[in-house]
């Protein structure tokens, strides 16, 4: 269970991601994907790329308030290589006002490349809004 984040985030913790950092507008994730998030071509997954980067860019809007949740809102990615090995995230928030953040990341594969880029908009949530059980999500 990853309690690093700030709370269990149950995909998250699946995925096997590791906090690296988290503070003061800054995050760092690694990702040592496993066979099975890989694509067709042996290569991690855009899915799984994506989920990384939209969870360093939530961290990073949370890093300034980590009593808060973020949701995302939007997030766009440019793919710019195959991502290879294991890979670090890294991101940052750009700008904050007081329900929403601006941020951006990137992912680098084992020789620091850059592999895929994003920015994402959030919504800062309470957490206390929040459903902690998957029992207690409506769908209505």
């Amino acid at each position: 269970m990853q309690e690093s984040f700030g709370a269990y985030i149950p995909f998250v913790d699946h995925l096997g991601f590791e906090m690296v950092f988290f503070d003061d507008g800054l995050s760092e994730l690694r990702y040592r994907p496993e066979p099975e998030h890989l694509n067709s071509f042996n290569v991690t997954h855009g899915g799984a790329v994506m989920t990384l980067l939209d969870v360093t860019l939530a961290t990073a809007a949370r890093s300034v308030d980590k009593g808060m949740g973020a949701v995302t809102i939007e997030m766009k990615t440019s793919f710019m290589q195959p991502a290879r090995g294991t890979l670090t995230a890294k991101g940052r928030l750009i700008h904050r006002t007081r329900n929403m953040a601006f941020t951006e990341g990137t992912v680098f594969d084992e020789a620091g490349n850059a592999c895929a880029h994003a920015t994402g908009t959030f919504k800062y949530a309470s957490r206390d809004a929040a459903p902690t059980e998957l029992h207690e999500i409506s769908t209505d």
